[in-house]
Protein backbone atom coordinates (compact mmCIF):
# COMPACT_ATOMS: atom_id res chain seq x y z
CA UNK A 1 0.00 0.00 0.00
CA UNK A 2 1.42 3.30 -1.00
CA UNK A 3 1.85 6.59 1.59
CA UNK A 4 -0.16 9.40 1.20
CA UNK A 5 2.20 11.31 0.19
CA UNK A 6 3.11 9.33 -2.72
CA UNK A 7 -0.31 9.08 -4.26
CA UNK A 8 -0.74 12.91 -3.34
CA UNK A 9 2.31 13.53 -5.51
CA UNK A 10 1.39 10.92 -8.22
CA UNK A 11 -2.38 12.71 -8.60
CA UNK A 12 0.04 15.95 -9.02
CA UNK A 13 1.70 14.98 -11.59
CA UNK A 14 -0.80 12.68 -13.53
CA UNK A 15 -3.69 15.61 -13.48
CA UNK A 16 -0.67 17.81 -14.41
CA UNK A 17 0.71 15.88 -17.33
CA UNK A 18 -3.25 14.91 -18.67
CA UNK A 19 -4.33 18.73 -19.00
CA UNK A 20 -1.07 19.65 -21.01
CA UNK A 21 -1.53 17.07 -23.14
CA UNK A 22 -5.20 17.94 -23.64
CA UNK A 23 -4.01 21.94 -24.20
CA UNK A 24 -6.36 22.80 -21.25
CA UNK A 25 -5.62 25.59 -19.20
CA UNK A 26 -6.18 25.32 -15.83
CA UNK A 27 -9.28 28.08 -16.18
CA UNK A 28 -10.54 25.64 -18.83
CA UNK A 29 -10.18 22.79 -16.88
CA UNK A 30 -11.74 24.69 -14.06
CA UNK A 31 -14.64 25.27 -16.21
CA UNK A 32 -15.30 22.38 -17.87
CA UNK A 33 -14.81 20.40 -14.71
CA UNK A 34 -16.65 22.55 -12.27
CA UNK A 35 -13.23 22.48 -9.21
CA UNK A 36 -12.15 26.57 -8.96
CA UNK A 37 -9.15 27.04 -10.32
CA UNK A 38 -7.63 27.53 -7.20
CA UNK A 39 -8.25 24.51 -5.78
CA UNK A 40 -6.83 22.99 -9.13
CA UNK A 41 -3.63 24.69 -8.63
CA UNK A 42 -3.30 23.03 -5.06
CA UNK A 43 -4.10 19.57 -6.57
CA UNK A 44 -1.44 20.16 -9.44
CA UNK A 45 1.05 21.18 -6.47
CA UNK A 46 0.73 17.86 -4.30
CA UNK A 47 -0.78 20.39 -1.68
CA UNK A 48 -4.12 19.20 -0.87
CA UNK A 49 -5.39 15.22 -0.60
CA UNK A 50 -8.50 15.84 -3.18
CA UNK A 51 -11.65 14.28 -2.12
CA UNK A 52 -12.97 11.25 -4.53
CA UNK A 53 -15.87 13.73 -5.62
CA UNK A 54 -13.20 16.55 -6.65
CA UNK A 55 -11.04 13.64 -8.59
CA UNK A 56 -14.24 11.87 -10.15
CA UNK A 57 -15.14 15.53 -11.87
CA UNK A 58 -11.70 16.29 -12.89
CA UNK A 59 -11.21 12.98 -14.74
CA UNK A 60 -14.47 13.25 -16.30
CA UNK A 61 -13.58 16.70 -17.66
CA UNK A 62 -9.87 15.38 -18.73
CA UNK A 63 -11.80 11.75 -20.17
CA UNK A 64 -9.89 9.59 -17.96
CA UNK A 65 -10.96 7.77 -15.28
CA UNK A 66 -10.15 8.53 -11.62
CA UNK A 67 -7.82 5.26 -11.17
CA UNK A 68 -5.97 6.95 -14.30
CA UNK A 69 -5.23 10.05 -11.89
CA UNK A 70 -3.83 7.90 -8.98
CA UNK A 71 -1.60 5.98 -11.04
CA UNK A 72 1.56 5.82 -8.95
CA UNK A 73 4.05 3.92 -11.41
CA UNK A 74 4.24 5.77 -14.79
CA UNK A 75 3.30 3.93 -17.87
CA UNK A 76 5.30 0.55 -18.51
CA UNK A 77 7.63 0.98 -21.38
CA UNK A 78 6.30 -2.81 -22.79
CA UNK A 79 2.64 -3.95 -20.84
CA UNK A 80 2.02 -7.80 -21.35
CA UNK A 81 -1.87 -8.16 -21.36
CA UNK A 82 -2.40 -12.02 -20.32
CA UNK A 83 -5.10 -13.86 -21.94
CA UNK A 84 -6.74 -14.31 -19.03
CA UNK A 85 -6.84 -10.62 -18.98
CA UNK A 86 -8.15 -10.24 -22.28
CA UNK A 87 -11.96 -8.86 -22.56
CA UNK A 88 -14.31 -10.50 -24.67
CA UNK A 89 -17.71 -9.73 -26.20
CA UNK A 90 -19.71 -12.59 -27.53
CA UNK A 91 -22.70 -11.85 -30.02
CA UNK A 92 -24.62 -14.73 -30.85
CA UNK A 93 -22.01 -17.59 -32.39
CA UNK A 94 -19.73 -14.50 -32.99
CA UNK A 95 -17.13 -13.41 -31.06
CA UNK A 96 -14.96 -10.01 -30.52
CA UNK A 97 -12.08 -9.57 -28.22
CA UNK A 98 -10.48 -6.76 -27.03
CA UNK A 99 -6.59 -7.45 -27.12
CA UNK A 100 -4.90 -4.54 -25.83
CA UNK A 101 -6.11 -0.91 -25.67
CA UNK A 102 -4.02 2.53 -24.94
CA UNK A 103 -5.32 6.13 -24.57
CA UNK A 104 -1.95 8.14 -24.71
CA UNK A 105 -0.79 10.23 -27.06
CA UNK A 106 -3.47 8.73 -28.85
CA UNK A 107 -6.53 5.87 -28.22
CA UNK A 108 -5.17 2.59 -29.84
CA UNK A 109 -7.00 -0.73 -29.79
CA UNK A 110 -6.16 -4.21 -31.12
CA UNK A 111 -9.78 -6.72 -31.76
CA UNK A 112 -9.54 -10.13 -32.51
CA UNK A 113 -12.80 -10.93 -34.30
CA UNK A 114 -14.38 -14.19 -35.10
CA UNK A 115 -17.95 -13.70 -36.97
CA UNK A 116 -20.04 -16.67 -37.81
CA UNK A 117 -21.55 -17.26 -41.04
CA UNK A 118 -24.84 -15.22 -41.24
CA UNK A 119 -23.70 -12.65 -38.47
CA UNK A 120 -22.55 -8.90 -39.09
CA UNK A 121 -21.90 -5.79 -36.64
CA UNK A 122 -22.57 -2.77 -37.28
CA UNK A 123 -19.97 -0.42 -36.35
CA UNK A 124 -21.67 3.68 -34.82
CA UNK A 125 -19.02 6.02 -36.58
CA UNK A 126 -16.42 7.06 -34.40
CA UNK A 127 -15.30 10.59 -33.98
CA UNK A 128 -13.66 12.81 -36.34
CA UNK A 129 -10.39 11.61 -38.00
CA UNK A 130 -10.72 7.83 -36.52
CA UNK A 131 -9.24 5.22 -38.98
CA UNK A 132 -9.50 1.20 -38.33
CA UNK A 133 -7.10 -1.13 -40.40
CA UNK A 134 -8.07 -4.70 -40.45
CA UNK A 135 -6.25 -7.84 -42.20
CA UNK A 136 -8.61 -11.09 -42.82
CA UNK A 137 -7.05 -14.22 -41.28
CA UNK A 138 -10.13 -16.46 -42.35
CA UNK A 139 -12.95 -16.97 -44.68
CA UNK A 140 -14.16 -13.75 -46.34
CA UNK A 141 -14.79 -10.28 -44.74
CA UNK A 142 -17.78 -7.97 -46.44
CA UNK A 143 -16.81 -4.16 -45.20
CA UNK A 144 -19.54 -2.02 -46.01
CA UNK A 145 -18.91 1.65 -45.57
CA UNK A 146 -20.92 4.66 -47.26
CA UNK A 147 -23.08 1.79 -48.63
CA UNK A 148 -20.59 0.56 -50.57
CA UNK A 149 -19.40 -3.01 -50.06
CA UNK A 150 -15.68 -4.17 -49.99
CA UNK A 151 -14.43 -7.93 -50.28
CA UNK A 152 -11.66 -8.24 -48.06
CA UNK A 153 -10.18 -12.12 -48.44
CA UNK A 154 -7.64 -14.31 -46.34
CA UNK A 155 -4.14 -11.81 -46.09
CA UNK A 156 -5.90 -9.14 -47.50
CA UNK A 157 -5.75 -5.83 -45.25
CA UNK A 158 -7.99 -2.63 -45.45
CA UNK A 159 -7.67 0.87 -44.00
CA UNK A 160 -11.07 2.87 -44.19
CA UNK A 161 -12.56 5.88 -42.26
CA UNK A 162 -14.54 4.90 -39.18
CA UNK A 163 -15.97 8.45 -38.83
CA UNK A 164 -19.09 7.26 -40.26
CA UNK A 165 -21.06 3.92 -40.05
CA UNK A 166 -19.66 0.51 -41.15
CA UNK A 167 -20.77 -2.75 -41.33
CA UNK A 168 -18.28 -5.85 -40.81
CA UNK A 169 -20.60 -8.80 -42.56
CA UNK A 170 -19.74 -12.59 -43.00
CA UNK A 171 -21.59 -13.64 -45.92
CA UNK A 172 -19.74 -16.75 -46.45
CA UNK A 173 -20.19 -20.32 -45.41
CA UNK A 174 -16.76 -20.29 -43.24
CA UNK A 175 -16.18 -18.37 -39.92
CA UNK A 176 -14.30 -15.36 -40.52
CA UNK A 177 -11.35 -14.17 -38.36
CA UNK A 178 -10.01 -10.56 -38.71
CA UNK A 179 -7.61 -8.71 -36.71
CA UNK A 180 -8.50 -4.86 -36.04
CA UNK A 181 -6.50 -1.81 -35.36
CA UNK A 182 -8.79 1.61 -34.56
CA UNK A 183 -6.87 4.30 -33.89
CA UNK A 184 -9.34 7.73 -32.79
CA UNK A 185 -6.80 11.07 -32.70
CA UNK A 186 -6.45 12.75 -30.07
CA UNK A 187 -8.99 15.58 -29.26
CA UNK A 188 -7.90 18.76 -28.10
CA UNK A 189 -10.68 20.75 -26.64
CA UNK A 190 -11.11 24.43 -26.44
CA UNK A 191 -9.58 26.10 -23.75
Amino acid sequence: MQDPETITAAIANNVRAQRAHRGLTLDALAARSGVSRGMLVQVEQGRTNPSVSTLTRIASALGVTVARLVEVADVPVVRVIDRADVVSFDMGDSRARLLVGADEPMILELWDWHLAPGEHHDGDAHPPGTREMITVLRGELTLTVYGKAHRVGVDDAALFAADRPHRYANEGAEDVRMIMVVAEPRIVHDQ
